[in-house]
């Protein structure tokens, strides 16, 4: 298996609209801006494509089983 994908973490504005939150979630570019959320540009790491669903986010039971899998 190869780490093919770019995945980013998902982020958010914050409560005063500037402060960004991670969410606990990774996932493709086209998947993040779909959905309306935010992409932290300096959180880029690589995946298995193996490893995002059919909504283009990470299976994060699958990086806490393989977590070296991962590539930052």
């Amino acid at each position: 298996m190869r780490n093919d994908t770019p995945v980013y973490d998902v982020v958010h504005l914050g409560p005063d609209g500037e402060a960004r939150r991670g969410i606990g979630s990774l996932g493709t570019r086209e998947a993040i801006r779909r959905d309306g959320l935010q992409i932290d540009a300096t959180s880029l790491a690589f995946c298995p494509h193996e490893w995002i669903d059919s909504s283009g986010y990470v299976d994060l039971e699958l990086v806490r089983k393989f977590p070296l899998m991962l590539a930052l």
